[in-house]
């Protein structure tokens, strides 16, 4: 007869060979649950043989660890070809793929605040952005030469000033200039009343009419000018005249501000004016008519107010220096000039 306690010790020294022998039973006699069976699909195959060579991009399989799963079983759509390119193994997607030549997504014309708040409200908040950044009514007035000249007992006067009035593109502008001697009166004077459009960000075209004031008889051109900002920040014009007698004159212009300090800036200038025939009524010829170079050094108080002291050179070319000569005019001069250069 065997005793308990020998029966005891006998299967305790079994219990692991038994449950190891077991599927459902672990090391403490416990019986645990078998492992739900994978589907069909997902599991374990014996692996392939190596190929003798790669098999097509649409026998290819994914491996999961010891797992093949064959293509378009349960798996996500691969990104697209423009969205996704491999380089040394690695995805690049965004912008990180090269340049393409795809059009451009169409801009959309609704307003996202509109879907909150009323459309009327939206409309006015927008008007008034529009006015305070951009899309306002502007003007201004400039006198960017009022100066008096001092030359050799011929003490005289000149003034150039351009004022205008409208939007960021379409603007009426108003143009004068003109000289005189004191004691003598007003050599030349004449006005322009052009209407002006913003052909890019630096350039205007200008299109009116251009009154000579003086001398007599007086005469109405059609006028045409370019004006704007050249490279290096030259402030440029280019005009063309043609009178209702059928005189072609042209104009040139050119100037720039090198500013020294804030506030002390030296500015040369220089206005070629041209012809393309004779006119013996207004006593000058063809081809360059006269010519003005000018240096001025002014101080600006203030942006709008700036009192200037300068040096400016005129000459009279070609048949024009044979009409002054006639005349018994001089043919070149130079003058001390001061003046104001100011802006409202």
């Amino acid at each position: 007869m065997i005793h308990r306690p020998l029966l005891l010790g006998m299967a305790f020294l079994a219990a692991p060979s038994l449950a190891q022998s077991m599927p459902g039973m672990d090391m403490k006699g416990m019986v645990m649950p078998a492992p739900p069976k994978a589907p069909a699909h997902h599991r374990k195959t014996p692996p392939a043989k190596p190929a003798a060579k790669a098999a097509p991009h649409h026998a290819m399989s994914h491996d999961h660890g010891d797992m093949t799963m064959p293509m378009g079983h349960d798996m996500p759509e691969p990104p697209a070809a423009h969205d996704m390119t491999a380089m040394d193994g690695v995805a690049m997607t965004g912008t990180s793929l090269p340049a393409g030549n795809a059009p451009a997504p169409s801009m959309p014309m609704d307003h996202y605040a509109d879907r909150f708040y009323a459309p009327a409200d939206m409309e006015r908040s927008r008007r008034q952005m529009m006015r305070e950044d951009g899309g306002g009514l502007h003007h201004q007035l400039l006198f960017n030469i009022a100066e008096i000249q001092a030359q050799q007992g011929h003490e005289g006067y000149r003034w150039d000033a351009d004022g205008f009035v409208g939007g960021d593109i379409n603007r009426l502008w108003i143009k004068s200039e003109g000289e005189g001697r004191f004691h003598d009166g007003v050599d030349h004077a004449e006005v322009q009343a052009l209407y002006g459009r913003a052909i890019g960000p630096y350039y205007n075209l200008q299109l009116g009419v251009r009154q000579d004031i003086r001398p007599s008889p007086s005469r109405t051109y059609a006028a045409l000018s370019i004006e704007g900002l050249a490279p290096y920040r030259f402030e440029t014009e280019a005009a063309l005249f043609v009178s209702t007698r059928g005189d072609v004159l042209g104009r040139i212009e050119a100037l720039y501000d090198q500013r020294i300090t804030q506030r002390l800036v030296l500015q040369p200038r220089v206005e070629l004016n041209l012809s393309a025939q004779d006119v013996p009524q207004g006593r000058y010829g063809a081809g360059l008519v006269d010519a003005e170079l000018g240096l001025r050094l002014r101080y600006e108080i203030r942006r709008e107010f700036a009192p200037y002291v300068g040096v400016s050179w005129e000459r009279k070319a070609g048949k024009s220096a044979d009409y002054a000569r006639a005349d018994g005019d001089r043919i070149s001069s130079a003058s001390f000039v001061a003046g104001v250069r100011g802006w409202f």
